[in-house]
């Protein structure tokens, strides 16, 4: 087991203690079975893959219009009057 210290504020300090002598377990185990508890609900998130490249463009034939229709056509809503 490894030992180390923590600073913890009053309040909490109090609440685990009452907690514990509910209980009746040590402060220590209050920690531990916290710690149990956080580490249980939040796993580690996902390792890092790769990194990640915009994949190569794919050849896509020639335009079905003129370039110059572009602008005209992206603004078009369809409808034919």
């Amino acid at each position: 087991m490894i030992k180390t210290q923590v600073q913890i504020p009053d309040d909490l300090f109090d609440r685990a203690k009452q907690v514990a002598a509910a209980k009746e377990w040590s402060f220590a185990e209050i920690v531990r079975r916290g710690l149990e508890y956080m580490t249980r609900v939040n796993p580690p998130s996902r390792q890092p893959g790769k990194e990640w490249r915009l994949p190569e463009p794919a050849p896509m034939g020639l335009p079905l219009v003129p370039e110059d229709q572009w602008t005209a056509l992206s603004h078009d809503d369809g409808e034919t009057a």
